[in-house]
């Protein structure tokens, strides 16, 4: 498809309901959250709908979950089907024909409402238990959660060590742990010397000197 170039649709002007929700996988969802509890809380509305495709319907679904648990008793009915979207390709070369591709995309329609709806209908779910609710705040700023902050901290210690011939190695080591500040540590060097090992430990001064 690099010789050809999608031409741009022009935008759905299929009327949205007062109380309709359409999500996108461009907008945030802590933008649709206030908005559609506004709905209820500030416009009066009984229902909603929201209403999603494609990519965006993982968040219509965490949406609609969301809001149950940000407004009492809503009912949900949740509907799920699909569409036929053809896309138009122009060549940029001459010589090619257009092309016209269909491709299917799968459509979620949520309902959520105060007023009971059909419990017989295969989408239907109850409210959730009232301890799970927690009344939204409009305009609560968004939360963010990050992952635990580290600080920066280190030490180092030296040390030698002596075999049992008479040779001495000399050895380095490094600490680092969490927090601030730096430190000097303790280090522990081996000396090896006829197939023995020999552990020598040594502690540094504070005063920025080492003692043997």
């Amino acid at each position: 498809m690099d010789k050809f170039v999608r031409v741009d649709k022009k935008k759905d002007d299929t009327p949205i309901l007062d109380n309709e929700v359409r999500v996108t996988t461009v907008g945030r969802l802590h933008s649709y959250i206030n908005y559609a509890a506004s709905l209820i809380k500030d416009k009066g509305h009984r229902s909603l709908i929201l209403k999603g495709m494609g990519r965006a319907i993982n968040k219509t679904v965490s949406l609609a979950e969301i809001l149950k648990r940000r407004v009492e008793g809503l009912h949900q009915n949740t509907e799920i089907g699909s569409v036929d979207i053809t896309d138009t390709w122009e060549p940029k070369e001459e010589g090619l024909n257009t092309l016209e591709l269909t491709r299917h995309v799968s459509v979620i329609t949520i309902t959520l409402s105060i007023d009971a709806l059909d419990i017989e209908a295969p989408g239907y779910q109850p409210p959730v238990d009232e301890a799970e609710v927690k009344p939204l705040q409009l305009g609560e700023p968004e939360r963010r959660t990050g992952g635990p902050k580290r600080g920066r901290g280190g030490g180092r210690g030296r040390g030698r060590g002596r075999g049992s011939d008479g040779d001495s190695g000399r050895g380095r080591g490094s600490f680092r742990g969490r927090g601030r500040g730096r430190g000097r540590g303790r280090g522990v060097t081996y000396g090896v010397a006829g197939g023995e090992a020999h552990a020598a430990e040594d502690t540094a001064a504070t005063s920025g000197g080492d003692q043997a």
